[in-house]
């Protein structure tokens, strides 16, 4: 008896899908985010069952990430093989990301669990780009709860905490809100430098960062990762990023 086999859907049936999940509601929310035209307000939750079926498929990420349609952008990166992105790839992905959730999602995800995260990663966050240099802190920032802490360069990780301390508030404003990010990111999963980091964002005061009038708010560095810590020990290293 010939073993049966499983058709993945093409990017044109997918987009098909993610139109049909699109909602009114959602597409108002994630407007007052900064999503900009075209995108159809797909849930995050409506697309696991996408990412599910498809597990991993370089060739269609790369397809959807090319659509420039914000929810098949976000889906490329949950279904991208890491292994097989090249710099190139990723270069591209970060170029081309629409707005910060694309960026500090999926673009930062795929380049944090590939071979060349943190040599982009440090390319990227000297970029006058402002959505580039978003990329590059949260890629690092992911990295850091990848890793374990023997395959980081530890001193580097030290040096970056200290010159976001010295240069946030002269930062752009989403790469404040990015910065940020990192140094809570760091401080939580490299145990050896959470008082560093504490007292980093102790330092720092409150990050000024203009969210387009909805209610998010800069997270405080002391108090995130003290939260973190209340539900369980910090240093614990993720499996995977993307979600």
């Amino acid at each position: 008896m010939a073993a049966t086999t499983t058709t993945l859907p093409t990017s044109g049936e997918i987009l098909k899908q993610l139109k049909a999940l699109g909602s009114p509601s959602t597409k108002k929310v994630l407007t007052a985010h900064g999503a900009p035209e075209p995108f159809y307000g797909v849930k995050v939750g409506d697309m696991k069952p996408i990412q599910k079926k498809i597990k991993k498929d370089y060739k269609l990420s790369l397809e959807l990430f090319d659509s420039g349609i914000s929810d098949a952008m976000y889906l490329a990166g949950l279904i991208a093989d890491e292994d097989k992105m090249t710099k190139k790839d990723l270069r591209h992905w970060a170029e081309k990301a629409t707005w910060s959730m694309i960026t500090e999602y999926a673009v930062s995800w795929v380049a944090a669990e590939s071979r060349y995260g943190m040599e982009l990663a440090l390319e990227w966050i000297e970029s006058p780009k402002e959505n580039i240099a978003c990329a590059g802190w949260c890629t690092l920032g992911h990295i850091a709860a990848l890793k374990v802490d023997k395959d980081l360069d530890l001193q580097l990780y030290k040096g970056l905490i200290e010159r976001v301390g010295k240069t946030i508030h002269a930062a752009p404003n989403r790469v404040r809100y990015c910065m940020n990010g990192f140094v809570l990111q760091a401080g939580a999963y490299i145990t050896s430098l959470t008082d560093l980091a504490v007292k980093t964002g102790k330092a720092m005061g409150k990050i000024h960062v203009d969210q387009g009038g909805t209610a998010c708010q800069v997270p405080s560095i002391p108090e995130y990762i003290k939260k973190m810590e209340a539900r369980g020990p910090l240093g614990k290293k993720k499996k995977t990023v993307r979600c």
